[in-house]
C-alpha cells in the first residue's frame, strides 16, 4: 500500500513560528510580569518583541498585503484623527515653553507609534490558538506576582523606582493587559477559567498600594457587564462617553464644581482641581483654545508654569497642551476606535469595552498618558485583542463523513 508523500520541510516557516511564539511570549507573558519588579520593563522588552514578530512575518510573509493595510489605517477616520493629532502634537513644539523635552518626548510617542504599526503589518491573517493562550498564562502569572509582592514588606517594585511607582506601575500594566486575556477566553468559551483569572486580577489590584488600579478594573468590571449584556448598548455608551469626555471637557469645573461642593470637603482634591482647572480657563480662555504646545501641563507643573494644584488628567492636559485641535482629533480618534473595535468577534467585545473604560479611567485618575511605559502599555494591549480576533476561525471541529472530511 502506497503512502501518502510526507510534506516538504520548510525551514523558514518553522524558524518563523518559533520566532512568532517567542515574540508573543515577550508581549505576552515577559511584559507584564517584569514590569511588577523592572522599572524599564516595558519599554525595554517591548522592542523586543516587536522585532521578533517582524522578523517573522519577513520569513514567512504569512500576513495580509502591507499597502492595502497600510492604505485602510490612514484613510480610515480613526486613522486620519490619529494622524492629525500626531501632526498637531509635532507642530505645537514650535510654541511649547520646553522644547528640548517635549521633542525627546514627542519622538518617543511617534516611534513607539511606528513600532507597533510594524506589528499589525506584520500580524498573519490567522493566529494560532496556542499562541494566543500565552496571554492568560501571562496574566495568571504576573497577578500571582503582583499578590505575593503585595503581601511581602520588600515591595521591590517601589525600592527601584525613582517615582515610588514601581508596584503600582506594574500593577496597573496588569490591569491594563488583563482585558484582553480575559476576551480571549471567554471567546473561546472558557467563562470559568475567565472568572477565575478575573477574581485573580481584582485581588492583585485590591492588594496595591494605591486604589487607582482596583477602581478602574472595577469600571471596567462594569462596562465588561453592560456589554455582555447588549453588544450595541455597551459600543454605544462606551464611545459616546470616552468622546464626550474628551470633547466636553472645559465645561467640567462649571457644570461639576457645584455638584462636588455639596458632597465633598471644601479641601477635598477633586475639588481643588476644579477650582484650578475653572482658573486656569479664566486666565487666558483664547490660548486655551489653540494649546500651549505639547508637554507644558506635564512639566509646567514642577516648574511653576502651571498651577500645582491643576488636575492630572487626559481632558485636561489635551486640552491644556494642544487645545481644540487636539482635543477633536482625540475624541474623534477614541470614538472610532472604539466603534471599530465593537465590529470584533462577538465575544472579544464586552473585554474590548472593558479595555478602554479600563485604560480611561486610569488616564483620567493620575495616569499621564504620554509617559512612555504607560503609552507603549496600551499600544500591546491593542495588539493583543486584534491577534485574539484574528484566532477567531474554525471554532468547531470538521465532521468526517464517508471517508471525507468537510471543511
Amino acid at each position: 500500500m502506497a503512502r501518502a508523500p510526507l510534506p516538504p520541510v520548510d525551514p523558514a516557516a518553522d524558524a518563523a513560528a518559533l520566532l512568532r511564539r517567542l515574540g508573543f511570549a515577550t508581549l505576552m507573558v515577559a511584559v507584564p510580569v517584569a514590569a511588577l519588579v523592572a522599572r524599564r520593563a516595558v519599554v525595554v522588552l517591548a522592542p523586543i518583541g516587536v522585532a521578533l514578530l517582524v522578523i517573522a512575518a519577513l520569513l514567512d510573509r504569512d500576513h495580509d498585503g502591507i499597502v492595502p493595510d497600510l492604505k485602510r489605517i490612514v484613510t480610515s477616520p480613526g486613522g486620519l484623527a490619529g494622524t492629525l493629532l500626531l501632526g498637531w502634537m509635532v507642530l505645537s513644539l514650535a510654541w511649547t515653553p520646553f522644547r528640548a523635552a517635549a521633542s525627546e518626548r514627542a519622538l518617543n510617542i511617534l516611534a513607539v507609534t511606528g513600532m507597533m504599526l510594524a506589528v499589525y503589518l506584520a500580524l498573519p491573517g490567522r493566529m494560532r490558538v496556542a499562541n494566543l493562550y500565552l496571554a492568560p498564562v501571562g496574566v495568571a502569572a504576573a497577578a500571582i506576582l503582583a499578590g505575593v509582592l503585595a503581601l511581602s514588606d520588600l515591595a521591590i517594585g517601589r525600592a527601584v523606582d525613582e517615582d515610588g511607582a514601581g508596584l503600582e506601575r506594574g500593577i496597573m500594566v496588569l490591569v491594563a493587559t488583563s482585558w484582553p486575556a480575559l476576551a480571549w477566553l471567554r471567546s473561546r468559551g472558557r467563562d470559568l477559567e475567565a472568572l477565575a483569572l478575573a477574581v485573580a486580577v481584582a485581588v492583585a489590584a485590591l492588594m496595591a498600594p494605591v486604589g487607582l488600579p482596583f477602581a478602574a478594573f472595577a469600571v471596567g468590571g462594569v462596562v465588561f457587564a453592560l456589554a455582555s449584556i447588549g453588544l450595541r448598548l455597551g459600543v454605544a455608551v462606551t464611545a459616546a462617553a470616552l468622546a464626550g469626555a474628551v470633547a466636553l471637557a472645559p465645561l467640567a469645573p462649571f457644570v461639576l464644581r457645584p455638584v462636588a461642593a455639596l458632597v465633598l470637603r471644601r479641601n477635598d482634591p477633586l475639588l481643588v482641581g476644579l477650582d484650578a482647572w475653572r482658573r486656569v480657563i479664566g486666565d487666558d480662555p483664547l490660548r486655551f483654545l489653540i494649546g500651549r504646545g505639547f508637554e507644558t501641563a506635564a512639566r509646567g507643573r514642577f516648574t511653576g508654569f502651571l498651577r500645582p494644584d491643576a488636575p492630572i488628567s487626559l481632558p485636561f492636559d489635551i486640552w491644556y497642551d494642544l487645545g481644540i485641535v487636539g482635543a477633536g482629533a482625540l475624541a474623534t480618534a477614541l470614538y472610532a476606535a472604539v466603534r471599530a473595535a465593537g465590529r470584533a468577534h462577538a465575544g472579544l467585545v464586552p473585554g474590548a469595552m472593558a479595555a478602554f473604560a479600563t485604560a480611561f479611567t486610569l488616564c483620567c485618575l493620575g495616569v499621564t498618558p504620554v509617559q512612555l511605559w504607560w503609552f507603549t502599555t496600551l499600544w500591546i494591549a491593542a495588539f493583543v485583542f486584534l491577534a485574539a480576533d484574528r484566532g477567531q476561525f474554525r471554532t468547531r471541529r470538521p465532521k468526517a463523513v464517508s471517508g471525507v472530511v468537510r471543511r
